[in-house]
């Protein structure tokens, strides 16, 4: 069996570490990991398969050595800039951030979804947003069965998808610590701002679920609304969604479809009180999926709670699990 190199950019933030957590976990034919981050955090010592691993500082020649896969996790600025190196050496990377996911030539993948894509990659494959991710798996399936017209997002993020500053404004703040992260105390609040304000009104990261979506499902004109809120939970994103369908629908095999598609798991009992939560989620791969129910404000619609792990499969696993089917393929 071939093994491979691999290279973990962004090693010592809440995803990087899930991700050398997760490559163990798979047991994938590796050979070699490195580590990299910035200067600041280089020197750190982390264990992979038994060996000990120092990181690196990332700097342009680190990819010199030649790698297999890299993926990366240290945010957009620093993908823009060594994403393109990495490539160019024969590396194929998995990029974390938002820096390539809206452009034409990176295909933006949740394997469950569109696999079929990577085979169009140019040494680059984009990871969605975490929030967008645990969202697609379902819809995907829902619009191959009935054809979604409309979309309508309300999420309650954790304070893990603002990474290790926004866990410390949440554990602090209970400490009676003032936010260092969040521009109000997470305490006792439910932020409805996440990311920067657009001058439309949006933030950012509803913009993100809005256009990532559509490109995954490959309607560019399809009808999107975001709203995105920061909640006081320390991991796993929980979201609402809303869809309108093109066809008519039966509930009961509307449910069964969803129970039967990969990446799914389907908690929907209201007589016993069983739907899915963030505590549930925690440490899986896949979409949680509840509260299933008709809207009947419109001609073809539902209601539905979906919960995932968001560090997890919102961003680790989903990049472990490309990197898994490009080895595989």
């Amino acid at each position: 069996m071939k093994e491979y190199k691999i290279a973990i950019v962004g090693a010592t933030g809440l995803v990087g570490r899930k991700v050398i957590e997760i490559l163990e976990e798979y047991k994938l034919p590796i050979s070699q990991c490195e580590l990299f981050a910035t200067r600041k955090s280089a020197g750190t010592d982390f264990f992979f398969n038994g060996k000990r691993c120092l990181v690196k500082e990332l700097k342009e020649n680190s990819f010199d050595e030649g790698f297999d896969f890299a993926i990366f996790s240290a945010g957009g600025e620093a993908s823009k800039k060594y994403a393109p190196i990495a490539a160019s050496k024969g590396c194929i990377v998995v990029d974390n951030s938002s820096a390539f996911r809206m452009d034409p030539n990176v295909p933006l993948i949740v394997p469950e979804v569109n696999s079929e894509e990577l085979k169009k990659h140019n040494g680059i494959i984009a990871n969605p947003n975490c929030s967008t991710i645990q969202a697609v798996i379902p819809l995907k399936v829902l619009d191959t069965h009935y054809k979604i017209k409309r979309i309508v997002y309300s999420t309650y993020q954790a304070v893990s998808g603002a990474g290790q500053d926004g866990v410390n404004d949440l554990e602090k703040g209970l400490l009676g610590e003032e936010p260092k992260k969040f521009p109000y105390p997470i305490v006792n609040n439910c932020i409805p701002h996440i990311d920067s304000f657009l001058d439309n009104g949006y933030t950012k990261e509803e913009e993100k679920m809005i256009n990532e979506t559509r490109k995954i499902l490959k309607n560019p004109n399809l009808k999107i609304t975001a709203t995105t809120v920061r909640v006081p939970v320390i991991n796993s994103h929980s979201e609402s969604i809303n869809v309108e369908f093109e066809n008519k629908f039966d509930l009961d095999e509307l449910k069964n479809v969803l129970k039967n598609a990969k990446g799914i798991i389907v908690q929907d009992d209201i007589y016993k009180n069983i739907y899915p939560l963030a505590t549930n989620a925690n440490g899986h791969d896949e979409s949680f999926v509840g509260r299933i129910r008709r809207d009947f404000s419109v001609e073809s619609g539902i209601n539905f709670w979906c919960v995932s792990d968001n560090i997890r499969k919102g961003a680790a696993a989903n990049a472990v699990q490309i990197v898994k089917q490009l080895m595989t393929n």
